[in-house]
């Protein structure tokens, strides 16, 4: 059974990343959530409707992380 989204903010975000291992700060989760000049945020963060606050799907910032790391795991076999 597929359980149903788990939408967290900012702080939780962070929270979760230093779970994984990643430590960093709350401005660099802020920096990341940031439209750049084109409008586009480095992680998928989207401005809660009816909060209005910043949230991110936690099983998406896991996932792009979990994505990361495989694919530099990936390149790096090809370098042997």
């Amino acid at each position: 059974m597929k359980l149903p989204p788990c939408y967290i903010d900012l702080k939780t975000a962070r929270e979760v990343l230093a779970e994984m291992g990643v430590e960093v700060t709350l401005r660099q989760v802020k920096r990341a959530a940031e439209p750049d000049a084109h409008g586009h945020r480095r992680l998928p963060f989207f401005v809660d409707p009816v909060e209005g606050r910043l949230k991110i799907e936690k099983d998406t910032l896991v996932a792009i992380y979990q994505k990361l790391q495989l694919q530099a795991v990936h390149d790096s076999n090809d370098i042997d």
